[in-house]
């Protein structure tokens, strides 16, 4: 395994930068997290790193290598991406192996790697089937074998898990946490969902517009955004932000509270609400509400509340939880 360092990396299309300076240190080990919306160039960073995208300006290092202008082969790293592209004639053994079987390696090698890696991954006893006989979630193990086999000293990860459904995406979550737990390696992931970023990584990049407007540990970003892009992107559901008049009056630029983070009576409060509708999700339920003074205000309460839409409110918000920024 080892770390990877980013400097001044820019990236152009054309007239169209799409990387805008980016610095970044990656400790070796360390499961990293880039999250951001669409367009924001967490891709592009990526492949990048992977060699396939060459940068405009920057420097590139992987462990103690300037691997900047070197061919994807050359930088040690190995790449998972959202599609599994397996071959579908191949049994699930000869999949795993084919990049090892190219590269003319001797067989006594490729079976004990590819047994090493389908007993990481729970796949032993699929070794000979065929892609069509698996699930999602196995197809995708599968990729991760082809990966793993070649002990690369970087993985990574391009939106794996979003072709897969919501229950097969928890749990492939969990396989791959565990998996960075015994493998103890590298790894770098992109993800569009918060979700994945907060329950995965050890430090989240979070990116805007091709720059990182913050870099931390989930629960550092959660309690602590930098700015009111990383409030509104980290959380679910987002935090309430708001700007105008009513954050003047609570004495900032933008105003951001946590919908859990609200307290709500019938009689008395900071804010006075119309019950708009009530998401009801079994132990939680988001309360919508338009308050006077602010507009839209959601509320997480416990999902056995009582209150219905039209119902009238007050909404205040909890000691010290309330954040304040200056933009």
């Amino acid at each position: 395994m080892a770390g990877l360092n980013l400097h001044q990396v820019h990236k152009s299309f054309g007239a169209l930068e799409i990387i805008k300076g980016i610095d970044l240190d990656i400790q070796s080990g360390e499961f990293i997290v880039f999250v951001g919306p669409s367009g924001c160039g967490k891709s592009t960073l990526l492949r990048i790193i992977a060699g396939l995208e060459d940068v405009s300006s920057g420097a590139l290092t992987i462990g103690s290598k300037d691997v900047t202008h070197a061919e994807p082969s050359e930088r040690g790293i190995a790449m998972v991406f959202q599609s599994y592209a397996l071959y579908p004639h191949m049994t699930v053994a000869e999949n795993i192996g084919f990049g090892l079987s190219l590269a003319k390696r001797p067989k006594a090698e490729i079976e004990q790697k590819v047994k090493g890696a389908a007993e990481a991954l729970q796949l032993t006893h699929l070794l000979d089937r065929k892609p069509k006989a698996l699930s999602g979630g196995q197809r995708q193990r599968v990729a991760i074998g082809r990966a793993i086999v070649r002990d690369p000293k970087v993985f990574l990860f391009d939106e794996p898990l979003s072709n897969l459904d919501a229950s097969l995406r928890a749990q492939m979550r969990l396989e791959l946490s565990d998996l960075h737990k015994r493998l103890k390696t590298t790894m770098i992931y992109v993800t569009h969902d918060q979700v994945e970023a907060m329950t995965m990584a050890d430090r989240i990049v979070v990116l805007n517009g091709g720059r990182i407007e913050q870099v931390g540990t989930p629960m550092e970003l959660y309690n602590h955004p930098a700015t009111p892009f990383v409030a509104g992107f980290i959380g679910s559901p987002n935090m309430n932000l708001y700007t105008g008049l009513f954050a003047e009056r609570l004495g900032s630029k933008t105003y951001g509270i946590r919908p859990e983070h609200i307290s709500i009576t019938s009689d008395d409060g900071d804010w006075r609400g119309r019950v708009r509708h009530v998401e009801r999700l079994g132990a939680d339920a988001i309360l919508h509400l338009d308050v006077e003074e602010a507009g839209s205000m959601m509320v997480r309460l416990s999902g056995d509340t009582q209150l219905t839409s039209g119902d009238i409110v007050w909404a205040s918000p909890q000691d010290g939880a309330a954040h304040r920024f200056t933009v």
